[in-house]
């Protein structure tokens, strides 16, 4: 269970899409796919980019000392577990 990732996912969805919505509007697409094919691709791409951008935050944080490794709770970590 990542918190940090949670929270990037949503501002890393928004970034995209709206980065490819420029991107479409700048290229003269003026459509409601081109839209809706930005908000498809952001909310695609929003969890893996926030989980890559929150591993390498952790790893260059001279403060993080996980307890624990991934998994040793099962799948659902108790509550009161510290971060992975």
């Amino acid at each position: 269970m990542d918190r940090l990732a949670l929270y990037l996912s949503m501002i890393s969805g928004g970034s995209i899409a709206g980065a490819l919505v420029i991107v479409f509007f700048s290229l003269g697409w003026y459509t409601w796919w081109a839209i809706a094919m930005a908000a498809v691709i952001g909310i695609a791409t929003a969890w893996p980019s926030a989980y890559i951008v929150s591993r390498r935050i952790k790893k260059n944080d001279p403060e993080w000392h996980p307890d624990h490794k991934p998994g040793d709770f099962g799948t659902i970590p108790p509550r009161n577990a510290p971060e992975v």
